[in-house]
């Protein structure tokens, strides 16, 4: 009976774990005292990066950001000393890998800063590193769609390189498309690095793009119907006239329903 009470309970434990929007980790973070690692970081977004969340920005971890996958990941956290940290703490953007084992973020300082109480921003700067929660929240670019750059890389009609910018939801892009506006003929692309894609089998004319994203514990395709015109350049950034909003779902017990202000 005992071995039976024990079994039920691992179960409904673990069935209890698989419609979790949001799970709150426990680790430990740095910061970078100069924004330069995080804008030649991992991701590929260089000069653009320091434009994005205010300039809050981390490099996660391995686990985290996923061989590129993490990228433009946006989560909340906050640290536990009472005397130096907010209770609403900071949302930061990953833009950059993570090799410091001892921590799953290295925090701009920026972002490092926006996690203290008002007027101890300096001090909670001398805590070098800082014990901290954390979770996952969806990235809001306001009135930004998703957004296509054209990597300078590309070389029209034999190699084409883009870079993904300003995913909004809570989800992870694990598979690009591309198509010649109104065929149904979709090549696939492969991840070069980070948020960029490339492939060397190159659609003429204007180009549409179908996106594959994790949302709830499974995937979901999206398509922007039109986004690059038959012209066009490199370095340019192109509206896909879509925005993700889902959430890709986590395991744990239990779910963080609450908010942090």
């Amino acid at each position: 009976m005992a071995l039976f009470s024990l079994a039920l309970l691992t179960l409904l434990l673990a069935s209890s774990a698989t419609a979790c929007d949001r799970c709150v980790h426990h680790s430990k973070v740095a910061f970078f005292s100069a924004p330069q690692p995080l804008q030649s970081g991992a991701c590929g977004y260089g000069s653009l990066a320091i434009g994005f969340n205010g300039g809050r920005l981390a490099a996660a971890a391995p686990s985290i950001f996923k061989d590129g996958a993490g990228c433009g990941a946006c989560f909340q956290i906050r640290c536990k000393d009472e005397k130096l940290c907010s209770n609403g703490g900071a949302v930061f953007m990953v833009t950059d890998r993570n090799h410091d084992n001892r921590t799953d973020f290295v925090l701009s300082s920026r972002a490092f800063m926006a996690m203290a109480q008002k007027g101890k921003e300096q001090d909670i700067l001398k805590l070098g590193i800082a014990d901290v929660e954390y979770k996952r929240v969806a990235c809001d670019y306001k009135n930004k769609n998703l957004a296509i750059r054209v990597e300078e890389s590309s070389q029209k009609p034999h190699y084409l390189a883009v870079k993904i910018l300003y995913q909004g939801g809570q989800t992870e892009i694990v598979a690009v498309d591309v198509a010649q506006v109104g065929s149904s003929n979709w090549n696939y692309m492969s991840r070069s690095y980070g948020a960029v894609w490339n492939t060397s089998r190159v659609p003429s004319g204007a180009l549409q793009f179908r996106f594959v994203v994790t949302a709830g514990f499974d995937g979901k395709w999206y398509w922007a119907k039109s986004v690059l015109p038959n012209d066009w350049k490199k370095g340019a950034i192109y509206d896909s006239g879509i925005q993700i909003t889902d959430i890709a779902q986590e395991g744990c017990f239990p779910c963080d329903d609450g908010t942090w202000n």
